[in-house]
């Protein structure tokens, strides 16, 4: 049978693009597939793609960066703080200081004990685990992962922060889907109920878990670096987190499926979620609107236009600090960010309104000041 397939999309996608969903949608196991508005390719499944299995499980439609997600947290001051040229400098320098892209210089933060306390499925794994995992445990990483500043229309100050499960996350991938079976479309797949579907299971929680502990331990270094720089608080019961790169097994309408988001959020109804826009456009905290046909999911993001390679030869980086306007950010680094360019990343106002019958918009927030890890 042929997976159905629905697309929430602002504009029809570019051929390799559609060439890989309709691939995709042969897949013996596959039920249902849903497109959000943000997608574009990437190796395997494409990203921005919500992937609905009977009984199999599909490394490759979760991806290496299991757990990546978003974190947002309010703060008790108002956005203008950084209104001054020397306190925006002194933020950027201490998040600088504090939170390390790859790698902690020494001994990593202690893994929290629900994950110390925790086996990884397998030896190899395990050994990936004590060599990586506390090294990396509160570490931005780079692409498209940030931190950033931001005001909501009410001027009041908000933290958001975009990262995942770093070297782990990518390990546990691939470990399980070399000992996955061919599926078809270039995919391996592990049958759910097996020991090795299983296997996986535990090893991705075990990411999303460490990944949404990494995030937390971001959000509290930053945390210091605003109270030495402007006596400002993050305010924990404003706290907002969703994952967008995860498999869970969820009914839909009268059937039980595997639904894998690989770049995407789940969004059941009533449930919050985080929708960042590109680095120097606004990003929108949602509610979601339980859309079965959307596989009870939106966009994760403003999705890519341009590929890395094409955005380094098209972008310059004097294009990146003009595009970065009004957003306070390192211009020492603006070469290496040109594929990280407002101009790679597709418009986001376009695609929350693609997705207007899957999320509604609780909050708008626009970005005042953008870290990354380059």
């Amino acid at each position: 049978m042929t997976a159905t397939l629905t697309r929430f999309v602002a504009e029809p996608p570019p051929r390799d693009v559609a060439d890989a969903l309709e691939r995709l949608r042969h897949v013996g196991d596959v039920a249902r597939i849903a497109v959000m508005p943000d997608v574009h390719l990437a190796e395997g499944v494409c990203v921005g793609t919500v992937v609905a299995t009977r009984t199999m499980l599909l490394p490759a439609a979760v991806g290496g960066d299991i757990g990546c997600g978003m974190a947002a947290v309010a703060c008790d001051v108002e956005a203008d703080v950084l209104a001054d040229a020397r306190t925006a400098a002194a933020v950027l320098v201490g998040l600088q200081r504090a939170i390390p892209a790859l790698r902690h210089p020494g001994a990593g933060p202690p893994l929290p004990p629900a994950l110390a306390e925790r086996p990884l499925s397998s030896p190899s794994l395990q050994s990936e685990q004590r060599r990586t995992a506390g090294l990396q445990l509160g570490t931005l990483g780079r692409g498209n992962h940030f931190m950033e500043l931001q005001a909501d229309d009410e001027d009041r100050l908000w933290l958001m922060v975009h990262s995942g499960s770093r070297g782990i996350g990518t390990a546990i991938r691939d470990h399980h889907d070399a000992l996955a079976e061919p599926i078809g479309a270039g995919l391996r797949g592990l049958v759910a109920d097996s020991p090795g579907g299983e296997a996986y299971l535990h090893d991705m929680q075990w990411a999303l878990d460490y990944a949404e502990a990494s995030r937390a331990h971001m959000v509290a270094r930053a945390a210091e670096v605003l109270d030495n720089c402007f006596k400002g608080h993050v305010l924990l019961d404003t706290w907002i987190s969703c994952h967008h790169n995860f498999v869970r097994r969820e009914q839909l309408g009268d059937e039980w499926l595997y639904v894998h988001r690989k770049g995407a959020v789940s969004a059941r109804a009533d449930e919050p979620g985080i929708v960042p826009g590109s680095m120097g456009a606004p990003s929108y905290h949602t509610c979601g609107r339980g859309e079965a046909r959307g596989l009870c999911s939106s966009a994760h993001g403003a999705g890519r236009q341009l590929s890395r390679g094409e955005a380094r030869r098209r972008i310059r980086a004097g294009d990146v600090v003009a595009q970065m306007d009004g957003v306070w950010f390192d211009h020492r680094a603006a070469d290496a960010l040109r594929d990280e360019a407002p101009a790679a990343y597709k418009d986001i106002g376009a695609v929350m309104r693609a997705q207007r019958e899957l999320t509604r918009v609780v909050r708008r927030l626009r970005p005042l000041l953008n870290f990354k890890g380059a």
